[in-house]
């Protein structure tokens, strides 16, 4: 299944919807009581989850359908307890960067203001940076807590997966000595536009990633070049802390950053930037640059 949570014109505040062809149907609406954002519906685990898959199966005539190309796209994650973002897993960014792949995952937090939607503009002052650049990046969402998971069955704590755009201001990036504040401006971290659950995705590792910029084809890869994989960085990440149903993990970005580039390639003042993976779904944000 695909979720998505939409902005439409009759209500401002955004819906939780099944995808179902070009439509959106509000969970909300299935029965009295349905959550109305994802992170309820996570939350409500795989009882809760399979009871939207009933509904839908039975038609749901009473929930209002919103064609998606009518309405604007919200954060595919709402209130996600943590985000966390792998840096320098795929060797060729590393490389790209300067940077060495150390021997164990590196590992930081984004901010929750940083989250925004599919088609939504992101902003930021001239004055704050002029080197912005893009990341596409393979977003988890952890489903059923846990800690000190085995890799072996770290995918069953996967409830699904989204792209991430992993927005950042190079210049701030490489001045100070955390990863978090240059990643983390409003609206640098576009999620969606949808959510699509672990059942849909045989396999993590075998998914094309790629971003376009303006027009022109930037970053081409696969998720299975990645140094760690999605089942070997959840089984890390638990075993200093329990992953909590929710959390979101963006696991790093391929080679072919802007930054990189000879000339570079930043995000410029009206600039658009879709990344996409291949059966998850494709991220478009549009970027002005203010002052």
């Amino acid at each position: 299944m695909r979720f998505a949570h939409i902005v439409s014109p009759s209500s401002p505040e955004p819906a939780l919807v099944v995808v179902s062809g070009e439509e959106g149907v509000v969970v909300s609406e299935l029965w009295k009581g349905a959550p109305s954002d994802l992170q309820t519906l996570i939350e409500g685990g795989d009882d809760l989850l399979a009871r939207v898959r009933d509904a839908m199966a039975q038609q749901p005539g009473t929930a209002t359908r919103h064609p998606l190309s009518s309405v604007s796209f919200a954060s595919a994650v709402s209130a996600p307890p943590l985000i966390l973002a792998i840096g320098l897993n795929y060797s060729a960014h590393s490389s790209e960067l300067g940077l060495k792949t150390d021997a164990a995952p590196t590992v930081f937090t984004l901010w929750p203001n940083s989250l925004t939607g599919h088609g939504q503009t992101t902003t930021w002052p001239r004055t704050l940076s002029e080197s912005v650049d893009y990341e596409a990046e393979l977003g988890v969402v952890v489903g059923r807590a846990g800690a000190d998971i085995a890799p072996e069955d770290a995918l069953d704590h996967v409830w699904g997966y989204t792209v991430v755009n992993d927005i950042t201001a190079r210049d701030i990036q490489f001045s100070e000595a955390q990863w978090s504040r240059c990643k983390s401006f409003d609206g640098f971290t576009p999620t969606g536009p949808f959510v699509v659950t672990a059942d849909e995705i045989a396999d993590p590792q075998d998914l094309h990633i790629w971003t376009v910029v303006d027009g022109h084809t930037v970053q081409d890869a696969s998720t299975g070049q990645m140094v760690r994989s999605v089942a070997t960085l959840v089984a890390h990440l638990s075993q200093s802390a329990t992953l909590l149903p929710g959390t979101l993990i963006s696991t790093g970005s391929p080679g072919g950053a802007g930054y990189s580039r000879d000339p570079q390639i930043f995000l410029r003042d009206r600039s658009t930037v879709t990344v996409g993976i291949d059966g998850v779904g494709e991220l478009t944000t549009h970027c002005r640059i203010l002052g």
